[in-house]
């Protein structure tokens, strides 16, 4: 049963007070809840509205985000009550360890690193199709070969390096710049929703659910392409309809992604039991209101099969001639962009840094910066990796990887709010989800649901990458991971370890 071994709440929370790796408490409320919308405000309002709309399910992309923002909802509860009640790095990993065990806090780490790493890469690529899309309209053109779809996306590689070096330098300096962005950001999409009303077209509403028809998936040659369920019940893949709407659900859900990633910053919070619930579950409700609006301005002001798939909201204006508009509106998905990037690797590091202190990944990795106190090996780690699969990964192979990563995670902290309600009943909870374990139980369901309405590639992909966590967890953490060691989280220790000076067997 020892990959079901649990490390304790009490033992997370100590373990934050080590010096060597002691992160800085600096944040607020406001600091999570900015967070939370900077992150979540990005590719799902600037470029995925659009797409989804144009491709999968017309002007009811509207309920699609509906839907999607339920199953956020239910699983954002269930974050909320586990971060108020362990408030330690590490998000969802560190809630399994404490609920299910080793190796579901393992396989939920190595799903949401594949979360974080592909959605700054994804986000990185919306960023630069923005940038390009700006600088054309100022009469600039960048070579095709080393800007957005080219050989080299050298916009997206700049933008993480310098991110990094933000990252690196600290948490409340990255979230100052991060203010700013965001508010610019906001006043872009309020922007959007105000001016668009002007130019709706009630017609372009109708048929607000267009008739199914067949995709690109129905051929046979491209059973891939299926969604997994409709390729295990045999029905026909189709766009549009009421199978539309389920399936654009499944890929607006990437919009959502992000509030989960407040949860990574509870040991730089000041008042975690109170401020991260906050942050959560007020970032979330901002996000819902404003996709809701912006998708129906949209798809009122552009007939669904015209929307530009890549810059939906800036070509939006640009179809009723106001140029201004769609380059105020570029220039602000630039800097909207730019926080998502910025929040999704802020998440990354918070997370290995939590898996390497706990030795499931190298201890070293977990060394903080002595001036700057943010763990910054990790760090550079994170920028070039995110960097790489930004600069040279085809556009659009990406999301639904992100999504099913995710709906994994959420799926298991919703099972695990049950266990640790019935294993702890005694530890306090700031927060506290209502009617468990039906809510919980309804949240692990719709996420399910949601993860089988992608596709069979998505999920041989998944398999894959499951595949080899577990060959890394066999062979290195299962047997280096402090609760099999036993040993503490000294730094001199964590070295000899390194070194192989000091051998595991030697610690227990």
């Amino acid at each position: 049963m020892s990959l079901l071994r649990t490390k304790s709440i009490e033992q997370s929370i100590a373990d934050t007070d080590e010096p060597e790796y002691q992160l800085k408490r600096s944040l607020s409320a406001l600091d999570l809840t900015v967070f939370g919308v900077g992150v979540v405000i990005g590719a799902g309002i600037f470029t995925l509205t659009g797409r989804a709309a144009h491709s999968v399910a017309g002007p009811a992309i509207v309920i699609s985000f509906v839907i999607a923002a339920l199953a956020c909802a239910l699983a954002a509860m269930c974050y909320a009550e586990f971060a108020s009640t362990v408030p330690v790095s590490g998000s969802a990993y560190t809630f399994s360890y404490a609920s299910l065990g080793e190796i579901f806090a393992w396989i939920i780490g190595w799903d949401l690193i594949l979360e974080m790493f592909l959605g700054a890469s994804v986000v990185a690529q919306g960023w630069s199709a923005y940038f390009s899309a700006f600088l054309g309209k100022l009469g600039i053109t960048l070579p095709a070969a080393i800007s957005y779809g080219g050989v080299v996306d050298l916009p997206a590689i700049l933008l993480v390096l310098i991110l990094g070096v933000l990252v690196t330098v600290g948490i409340k300096e990255s979230l100052r710049v991060n203010l700013v962005l965001v508010g610019l950001k906001l006043f872009i999409v309020l922007f959007v929703i105000i001016a668009g009303i002007f130019f709706i077209n009630p017609a372009n509403y109708s048929p607000f659910i267009p008739e199914a028809v067949p995709s690109a998936a129905a051929d046979a040659s491209k059973w891939l392409m299926q969604p997994l369920l409709q390729f295990i019940t045999g029905a026909a893949p189709s766009n549009f309809g009421i199978g539309g709407i389920l399936s654009g659900a499944a890929l607006v859900f990437f919009a959502y992604i992000g509030f989960d990633v407040v949860a990574t910053t509870a040991e730089e919070t000041k008042n975690p039991q109170r401020d991260l619930p906050i942050g959560i579950i007020a970032s979330l409700i901002i996000c819902t209101v404003l996709y809701g609006a912006v998708a129906l301005v949209v798809t009122g002001m552009v007939p669904y099969d015209k929307l530009d798939p890549s810059a939906a909201l800036a070509n939006a204006f640009a179809y009723h001639g106001q140029a201004w508009m769609a380059t105020l509106i570029a220039a602000g998905a630039v800097a909207g962009l730019t926080t998502v990037v910025l929040t999704l690797m802020i998440g990354a590091t918070r997370l290995i840094f939590a898996m390497s202190r706990d030795a499931l990944l190298p201890m070293g990795l977990a060394k903080v910066h002595p001036k700057y106190r943010t763990p910054w090996l990790i760090t550079i780690i994170v920028t070039a990796v995110v960097a790489v699969v930004a600069g040279f990964t085809p556009v659009g192979v990406l999301e639904e990887m992100v999504n099913i990563g995710t709906l994994s995670a959420f799926v298991l902290v919703s099972i695990g709010v049950i266990l640790l309600r019935h294993k702890r009943p005694d530890l306090p909870r700031a927060f506290r989800v209502p009617w468990v374990p039906v809510l919980p139980i309804a949240s692990a369901l719709i996420c399910g649901y949601l993860m089988i309405n992608l596709s069979v590639e998505t999920w041989l992909r998944f398999v894959v990458w499951l595949a080899i966590g577990f060959v890394i967890y066999f062979a290195y953490s299962h047997r280096n991971s402090r609760l099999a060691t036993g040993a503490p989280i000294h730094p001199d220790i964590a070295a000899a370890m390194e070194s192989g000076v000091v051998r595991p067997d030697d610690l227990r």
